[in-house]
C-alpha cells in the first residue's frame, strides 16, 4: 500500500453511527483542521475503538479535506471532514487489542513508562510511522483472513462522552482509563522532586532575558544547594493590577514568566499523584479573571500524563469560560529536561515561544 498512514479515533457508538451513515465519510474536530489539512488522497484512516483499545478497521482516503456540519454523528459535530472508503473491516469481537501487537510497534519502544504509549492514541488525526502502519493494516487483513473473537466489554464499546449544557455548550466530562490501558507505572529514571522543576523553570524564564516569579511560599527553598533566590532577574513584588483576590492567587502559582508589568507565562508543577491543587489555583484565576492573557502550564511527570488529561477534563474545569482544557496544556518532565539540555548556550538567541515546542494541548479529541 502506498500512501501515508493516520489514526482515526471512534468509540463503539461513533463507529456504528459511522457506519449506519454509509461508512463513506470521517471527520475530526475543527482544532485538529491544521494536522487534517496534512491528509490526502490515497492516504489511508487506521480506525482504533477507544475504551476497548483495539483496531476495527481502515480507510482509504478518496477526497482532500473540506468543512461540512451535516449531522452524522450525534454529539459533535466533527467538521473536518473527507470523502473516504472502508476498505478493510473487523467486528467488534474480532478486532484487535493493540497490545497485542506491542511487540512489533516502535510507538512502543522506549517509553518512560509502561503506559505512556496511550498518548498517541489520546488525538487523530495522528501520522504513524510508516513501518508501523504497514504493520497495523496486514495485522487486520490477517486476521479478516483468520478471525479470533475475543470477548469485549460491551458497555466500554457503547460508552459516548458523559456531557451536560452549561453557559458555554456542551461539556464533555472524562470517563474512567480502560483496564486495558492501565499497566503498572515504572518510576523515571533518577528522582526528580518538585523543587528541581521549578528550578528549572525559572532559571530557563530567567536565561529567556524574562523576569520570574517563584510562588511565595517557595521563596526560601532550594535545588541542590543553590537558593531559588539567586536566581537573576527573580521578582521579589508582583504587579498589582487585578484585585487582592486575584492577586493571592497569582502569588501562589509555582513560577511565572513575565515581560515588564505582563504575566506571560504561569506554570503550576504537580509532582503527586493528586493533580488537583495546580489545576484549582489555575481554574480560580480563570474564573475571577476569565479575559486574563496569559499560558498556563501544568508540568507533570511522565507516568503523571493520563491522570493529568483526566482531571483537567472535569466538569469543574471544563464548565470555565473559558475552559481550562483549551487554555491550560501539559508538560512532561522529561520533554522539558530535553529541551533545556538540546538549546544549551543557545538560550540568548531564543524566544520564550520556545516553551510550545514541549507542550501538549489538554483538550479531548475523540471520534
Amino acid at each position: 500500500m502506498s500512501g501515508k498512514y493516520w489514526l482515526n479515533l471512534f468509540t463503539g457508538k461513533t463507529w456504528e453511527e459511522f457506519l449506519e451513515n454509509g461508512a463513506n465519510v470521517s471527520g475530526f474536530r475543527e482544532q485538529r483542521r491544521k494536522a487534517a489539512a496534512k491528509i490526502h488522497p490515497g492516504d489511508y484512516l487506521i480506525c482504533y475503538l477507544t475504551g476497548v483499545s483495539r483496531l476495527i478497521g481502515v480507510l482509504e482516503v478518496k477526497s482532500e479535506l473540506y468543512i461540512d456540519k451535516t449531522s452524522i454523528w450525534e454529539w459533535a459535530d466533527y467538521p473536518c471532514r473527507f470523502k473516504v472508503e472502508l476498505i478493510h473491516q473487523l467486528e467488534p469481537k474480532t478486532a484487535i487489542p493493540i497490545l497485542d501487537l506491542r511487540d512489533r510497534l516502535s510507538l512502543f519502544q522506549g517509553l518512560k513508562s509502561k503506559n505512556a504509549w496511550s498518548g498517541f492514541f489520546r488525538g487523530s488525526p495522528a501520522r504513524f510511522n510508516p513501518s508501523d502502519g504497514e504493520i497495523l493494516v496486514e495485522a487486520i487483513k490477517d486476521t479478516i483472513a483468520n478471525p479470533i473473537e475475543r470477548d469485549y466489554d460491551e458497555k466500554k464499546y457503547w460508552r459516548h462522552p458523559k456531557t451536560y449544557e452549561s453557559k458555554m455548550g456542551v461539556v464533555t466530562i472524562p470517563e474512567e482509563t480502560t483496564d486495558e490501558e492501565v499497566e503498572t507505572k515504572e518510576p523515571l529514571e533518577g528522582i526528580t522532586t518538585h523543587e528541581e522543576i521549578q528550578w528549572m523553570l525559572l532559571k530557563l524564564g530567567s536565561d529567556l532575558g524574562l523576569d520570574v516569579w517563584v510562588a511565595r511560599n517557595d521563596r526560601n527553598r532550594e535545588y541542590e544547594g543553590k537558593p531559588f533566590q539567586d536566581i537573576p532577574n527573580l521578582r521579589s513584588e508582583l504587579p498589582l493590577q487585578f484585585d487582592n483576590a486575584t492577586n493571592r492567587t497569582i502569588e501562589l502559582i509555582d513560577v511565572l514568566w513575565l515581560r515588564g508589568d505582563a504575566i506571560l507565562s504561569a506554570f503550576e508543577v504537580e509532582h503527586t499523584s493528586a493533580i488537583y491543587s495546580g489545576l484549582l489555583r489555575m481554574s480560580d484565576l480563570v474564573s475571577m479573571q476569565p479575559n486574563i492573557k496569559l499560558n498556563l502550564y501544568l508540568v507533570a511527570p511522565d507516568d503523571r500524563r493520563e491522570k493529568v488529561m483526566n482531571e483537567i477534563t472535569r466538569p469543574t474545569f471544563a464548565r470555565l469560560n473559558p475552559p481550562l482544557p483549551k487554555i491550560c496544556k501539559y508538560i512532561s518532565y522529561s520533554q522539558l529536561k530535553k529541551e533545556i539540555d538540546e538549546i544549551g548556550d543557545r538560550i540568548r538567541y531564543m524566544k520564550p515561544e520556545i516553551i510550545e515546542k514541549v507542550a501538549e494541548s489538554c483538550e479531548p479529541d475523540e471520534l
